[in-house]
């Protein structure tokens, strides 16, 4: 069964879905530096506003875009929902951590008469989290449903920055196994956070002026707000209500190394080439990866030389630019165009697959490839699109790697 896009929500810090759009082909930048917590130091970042935004409202805005775009009013009780993120209502969590921590210390100061022996801790009640269950990680799922009117299936997937691209894989398999003819999968991320700031800190990814994907000079990633959703439903039943179509999913690689929480497998690749699945040629650091773009391209009928684009996970850090440029070397020797969005986007987490996708359909809808702002010195010997290209463009791949070894891919086309 076809599986078709009729429509789009997204929302950026370059703005909605066409705005993103036409801001990433003057190859702007929304990325500047922000001080959003006192107790953290101004750093650039990608915020869709002054302070940073909720989830709730980033997940009703794309999913009314979406609706919109596609010409679909609710209720929908037959319509799938799959939306994940991998940060999800992580900021309440922290919020209610420092609630308590605040009255924990005043705890302590109060000098009680009583011996402390026999003080007991319910002497100051622990602060409530209102409406705790819509805090849970499947919230922007949960509250979709709720506002469509869904009493199909309901789905929150989290594969830390692949959550886009695999939340769009299984609303494809919903359509192609005959449980929807129309499913909103993407995914939203709200990830500016204490928390989030001082985990990628502590690690040395964050980058100290802005992001340079692929870049002689690239720094880190630099944290972005934003979503995407997208209306995916079976060829026969856009046909029926006579809507436009974005493109055609083909399909998609899903793998994982099952290695290091935040690093590639970097191990020899013998194993494989004894098994005839690879030569010994095979970069080590990405097999894994490799197999997930090989996965993708058979089972959609496609070979490398298909391929006319690739929207790169293009993260900025030096090991996934390194590992990625890679890849696509050593699978696409006929020099493919790539770029990555993260430059002007920032980097959304679980979101950016979705927004990847979203930017491949664009680039379809246009036959106009984006550039890969904020690369000015290429590190990698690679087709690099660094100002806008028009170009015949039937079939794209869009990359999404996460942390745990998480690699997916995913092929889109036009409709013939």
């Amino acid at each position: 069964m076809e599986v078709v896009v009729t429509g789009i929500g997204l929302a950026s810090a370059l703005g909605r879905l066409e705005p993103s759009w036409q801001t990433l082909l003057r190859g702007e930048s929304a990325i500047q530096q922000h001080q959003p917590f006192l107790d953290f130091p101004s750093r650039p970042l990608a915020l869709i506003g002054h302070t940073p935004t909720s989830l709730e409202t980033l997940t009703e805005l794309v999913v009314a875009e979406a609706l919109q775009d596609a010409g679909l009013v609710p209720p929908l009780p037959d319509c799938g929902i799959v939306i994940g993120s991998s940060r999800s209502c992580q900021a309440s969590w922290e919020q209610l951590a420092k609630r308590l921590q605040t009255e924990d210390k005043g705890q302590r100061d109060f000098q009680s008469p009583i011996p402390s022996s026999l003080k007991l801790r319910s002497q100051f009640p622990i602060p409530k989290l209102e409406h705790w269950l819509d805090t849970l990680p499947h919230y922007a799922a949960i509250t979709t449903a709720r506002k469509v009117g869904s009493k199909a299936s309901v789905l929150a997937p989290m594969a830390a920055c692949a959550t886009g691209i695999w939340a769009i894989a299984q609303g494809f398999e919903l359509i192609q196994s005959g449980q929807c003819q129309q499913v909103l999968a993407g995914a939203v991320e709200a990830p500016i956070t204490p928390l989030t700031l001082a985990g990628f800190e502590k690690m040395g990814a964050l980058a100290r002026t802005g992001s340079y994907p692929f870049d002689q000079n690239r720094e880190g990633l630099v944290l972005g707000e934003g979503g995407a959703v997208l209306v995916l439903e079976s060829a026969k039943s856009a046909r029926e209500r006579s809507a436009s179509i974005y493109g055609k999913v083909l399909g998609f690689g899903l793998t994982c190394d099952a290695y290091h929480v935040s690093a590639p497998e970097p191990g020899s690749n013998s194993g494989l080439s004894k098994r005839g699945t690879m030569p010994e040629a095979v970069p080590k650091a990405t097999i894994a990866s490799i197999t997930a773009v090989k996965q993708c391209l058979e089972r959609s009928h496609l070979s490398a030389t298909d391929i006319d684009y690739i929207h790169a996970h293009g993260t900025g850090t030096q090991l996934n630019d390194h590992n990625e440029a890679q890849l696509i070397e050593w699978l696409f020797p006929h020099r493919v165009p790539i770029s990555s969005t993260k430059g002007a986007t920032g980097h959304t987490l679980g979101a950016s697959g979705a927004l990847g996708a979203a930017f491949c359909l664009m680039a379809l809808k246009y036959q106009q490839l984006p550039p890969c702002v904020g690369l000015k010195e290429p590190a990698f010997d690679l087709d690099f699109v660094t100002t806008p290209r028009q170009a015949e463009i039937n079939s794209v791949l869009c990359f999404s790697f996460g942390f745990g070894g998480q690699n997916t891919v995913m092929a889109l086309s036009q409709m013939p």
